[in-house]
C-alpha cells in the first residue's frame, strides 16, 4: 500500500550534498516527493510510494552520503497521499531566517 513518509533529518546535514544523495535514492525506488533544506539547519523529506521503499530510503537517511553526520531523524508516516509526480529538490522560501536569526 501506498503511503507518505515524512522525515526531519539533523546533523550536519547541509554542504555535504545530502540532498542530491536523498533525490538519486528516492528516485531509483520509484518514490515521489521532495527534499529541502531548513532554515534551522536540518533538511526535509517528503516521499510517496510503497511501503517498503519508503523504509530503505528512510534506512538511508539514517546512513547520509559521505561528509554528513547524521544525529537524528524524526519521521512520521501517513496514510493521505500528496500526489507528486516526480522527486525534486526544493529550495528555501526567500526571505527564510536560518539558524543564526539572519535572513538568507
Amino acid at each position: 500500500m501506498a503511503q507518505r513518509l515524512t522525515a526531519t533529518v539533523t546533523g550536519r546535514v547541509q554542504g555535504v550534498g545530502f540532498r542530491w544523495f536523498v533525490q538519486r535514492a528516492a528516485c531509483s525506488m520509484q518514490l515521489t516527493g521532495y527534499v529541502r533544506n531548513l532554515p534551522d539547519g536540518g533538511v526535509e523529506v517528503v516521499a510517496e510510494g510503497e511501503a517498503p521503499a519508503l523504509q530503505r530510503l528512510l534506512d538511508g537517511l539514517r546512513q547520509g552520503p559521505p561528509g554528513a553526520r547524521i544525529d537524528r531523524v524524526e519521521d512520521i508516516w501517513h496514510n493521505d497521499m500528496e500526489g507528486f509526480t516526480s522527486f525534486e529538490i526544493r529550495h528555501r522560501p526567500e526571505n527564510a531566517v536560518n539558524r543564526d536569526g539572519a535572513r538568507s
